[in-house]
């Protein structure tokens, strides 16, 4: 009997030591946990009015469709232009036909064994009906060629290729084209290559020489 009073007295102190030991710290850490949690910073969540979520909605609704109505108004441009100016490329490349007209033209003409021939004639003739009938397709087709010659120059339409003396023109009229442009619709396909006079340029260097020259002949038939 005394044997089981002492175990049960040790067992009972072995639990009460557990109980001293063991749940105390468990009753420390929640504690300190209390304070962390406590101590941390609570996020405020302000939620919005539901006037001010209408307000919201209501915004992105409107640049939603202003994004929309952006983009239907490019496809709108870029097809109108595609269908106004989808020749574009091919009409530029078919004024190559002209060019090589004009200058059979010139190779004709500069041949001496040709010249005053009738061959020679009646070749010129066709070649200019075959341009002309170039020229009325083209207009048919909103490409149309620039006026230059008597002109004045117009960066928009012609580039200057050389200047020519000439007191008769003011300074900047075209007096030669070298190259034909041509318009389709509103927009330059080619612009003139021309060249543009300018006022004649004195040397009063030479004159002076030429003067003083005059002089010392004079002065020795004086002589």
């Amino acid at each position: 009997m005394e044997k089981e009073e002492n175990q049960n007295s040790t067992s009972a102190n072995q639990s009460q030591d557990t109980v001293n030991g063991t749940e105390k710290p468990e009753e420390n850490l929640t504690e300190e946990n209390k304070q962390e949690t406590d101590q941390e910073p609570k996020e405020e969540t302000k939620e919005l009015a539901p006037e001010e979520k209408i307000s919201e909605l209501e915004d992105k609704v409107a640049r939603t469709f202003a994004e929309m109505e952006n983009q239907r108004r490019r496809f709108e441009k870029e097809k109108e232009e595609a269908f106004e100016y989808g020749g574009y490329s091919f009409a530029k490349e078919a004024l190559n036909l002209i060019d090589n007209l004009d200058r059979s033209k010139q190779v004709l003409e500069s041949d001496d064994n040709l010249k005053e021939t009738e061959a020679l004639k009646k070749t010129l003739e066709h070649l200019d009906i075959i341009k002309k009938d170039l020229i009325s397709i083209f207009e048919k087709n909103n490409i149309k060629p620039i006026d230059s010659l008597n002109k004045k120059l117009d960066p928009n339409f012609h580039q200057a290729m050389m200047e020519i003396e000439d007191d008769t023109k003011e300074p900047g009229t075209i007096i030669q084209e070298i190259q034909k442009g041509f318009t389709i619709k509103d927009r330059l396909l080619r612009p003139s290559l021309v060249g543009v006079s300018k006022k004649v340029t004195t040397k009063p260097e030479k004159n002076q020489e030429n003067q003083e020259n005059q002089e010392n002949q004079e002065n020795q038939e004086n002589k």
